[in-house]
């Protein structure tokens, strides 16, 4: 079957089987950020904003994407760019592979509340699973960005 959405505000067409996921679509179209962790929407690695909402894309049939808009971190670098060093800065990033999942939702989260308390926070981020640290270094490089756009 053929899909067509648009990538990174990019109109896409592709060919897919009807039990394609939409993280092998994804990452057929070379969006490598979008990983594949746990295949049971419990880590969050596969993360992707669809029509502007975060949703696991490794639970979602490409099938179903056909008409929408995805967004990956390869279409939101600037966006990305303007918290990831605060991340970085508190020791959150050590291996770096469940990050793309982290900062699509932090992207989903200041789009939608701009100036989040930290519970908020921790509600938005608490299906990314990291194993390297204990989340407090991202919420500290969240409250940091936060803190420095404020200033």
């Amino acid at each position: 079957m053929e899909i067509k959405l648009k990538l990174n505000g990019r109109a896409v067409t592709g060919s897919v089987d009807a039990d394609t996921i939409l993280l092998d679509f994804l990452r057929q179209k070379g969006c490598l950020s979008v990983k594949r962790g746990c295949d049971t929407s419990n880590c969050g690695l596969c993360t992707v904003l669809m029509d502007g909402k975060p949703i696991l894309s490794c639970s979602m049939l490409a099938a179903r994407a056909d008409g929408h808009e995805i967004y990956t971190l390869e279409g939101l670098q600037e966006e990305a760019a303007e918290f990831t060093g605060f991340i970085a800065d508190q020791g959150a990033d050590q291996c770096g592979f469940c990050n793309p999942g982290f900062v699509m939702n932090t992207i989903a989260l200041l789009r939608e509340n701009p100036d989040p308390s930290d519970d908020e926070i921790r509600a938005f981020l608490a299906g990314n699973l990291c194993r390297c640290s204990g989340y407090e270094g991202q919420l500290r490089g969240i409250r940091t960005f936060l803190e420095s756009r404020r200033a």
